[in-house]
């Protein structure tokens, strides 16, 4: 069986390289072959131990279908995806089943992701009970102070999920997602569902979980805000493909890609004057089809700054500390060698 191993300290917890999840759909009396959707269409970038990547976009644009192909739950189409310097792409089942103590996720819904008829205890106890970690006599203690942890009240550990508030079931599935020690967890638009004033919170406890833990998050959110606020680096996707990726104050001081300058620009901003003064950029036309092949780059028919060249060249992702993939950028009209 493929066990994990230590990785070197310079290496990368996660590394991913051009991954690709592509959906197939079949003419229902021919069976042939009629339409590929492509969700997620060759990104790469590294996740490094105790660090948080934030992932942002609008909705469609394969962000959550990243994070599911990353983890196995669906199977990529191409690509490659490494847990400490271990191929994990492409595992069976029973095979992915060592990493997954390494990989956990937290779900956009709290209370989907919950199965009602378990108790909070069981649910927090069965990845332990799954793993068998601790002695069975022990698991009951480690449940409780888990709870303690994400700021629940231990005694609640025989409630069950309907008896909660929306953050408080968000406190519990962070709490399963702990039970097995993690090294990465995928938060899936894990305060989208909640209150602003809850999702203060839960962010907060994300940060502090992180300073005490050292586990790293890959945090995929449509407010621009929440990620500025948890995430080092930011990548910016747009029909499946990351078209900036950067720290996350070069990223929001200093965007290079027309589409992240329009996502800042609707951003609301809490200085009155600020917002005010800065002028807001408008995108035309709607997101275009993830089943259409585009031989340039696929923002093209949106970008406010578009060129012809921009409808024939595909931009690459290009750059060190800050990666853009844009033609305008990386390679501009008129910079000629010197």
């Amino acid at each position: 069986m493929i066990t994990p191993t230590e990785a070197p300290a310079s290496q990368p917890l996660l590394s991913v390289r051009d991954l690709k999840v592509h959906f197939h759909s079949n003419s229902g009396w021919t069976g042939k072959l009629t339409r590929v959707v492509r969700a997620v269409d060759g990104i790469s970038f590294d996740v490094k131990a105790g660090e948080t990547l934030g992932l942002v976009g609008e909705s469609g644009c394969g962000k959550s279908t990243t994070a599911r192909g990353i983890l196995n739950l669906i199977p990529a189409s191409g690509g490659t995806v490494e847990l400490e310097g271990q191929p994990i792409s492409g595992l069976s089942d029973k095979q992915m089943l060592p990493y997954r103590q390494d990989l956990q996720m937290i779900f956009q819904d709290p209370f989907a992701s919950l199965n009602p008829r378990m108790t909070v205890g069981t649910i927090v106890r069965e990845p332990m009970d799954i793993f068998n970690l601790h002695d069975a006599a022990d698991r009951r203690l480690h449940v409780m102070r888990l709870l303690d942890m994400v700021g629940l009240d231990p005694r609640f550990l025989n409630r069950y999920p309907h008896e909660f508030s929306g953050g408080q079931r968000q406190r519990i599935g962070i709490a399963r997602a702990l039970a097995v020690q993690p090294k990465l967890i995928v938060c899936d638009e894990a305060v989208s569902a909640l209150d602003v004033s809850i999702q203060a919170q839960v962010i907060n406890l994300l940060r502090d979980l992180q300073q005490r833990l050292g586990v790293a998050y890959i945090f995929i959110a449509h407010d621009l805000a929440v990620v500025r606020h948890i995430a080092d680096r930011v990548g910016v996707m747009y029909l499946g493909r990351i078209v900036e990726l950067a720290d996350v104050d070069e990223l929001y001081d200093n965007p290079q890609h027309p589409y992240t300058q329009a996502l800042l620009s609707a951003a609301p901003v809490p200085d009155p004057t600020s917002e005010s003064n800065r002028q807001r950029i408008v995108l035309q036309g709607e997101v275009p089809s993830p089943d259409r092949v585009y031989p340039g780059c696929p923002f093209a028919d949106r970008c406010p700054q578009v060129e012809d060249r921009c409808h024939q060249q595909a931009p690459q992702l290009i750059g060190e500390s800050h990666q853009t993939a844009c033609l305008l950028v990386n390679e501009p009209v008129g910079d000629e060698p010197q």
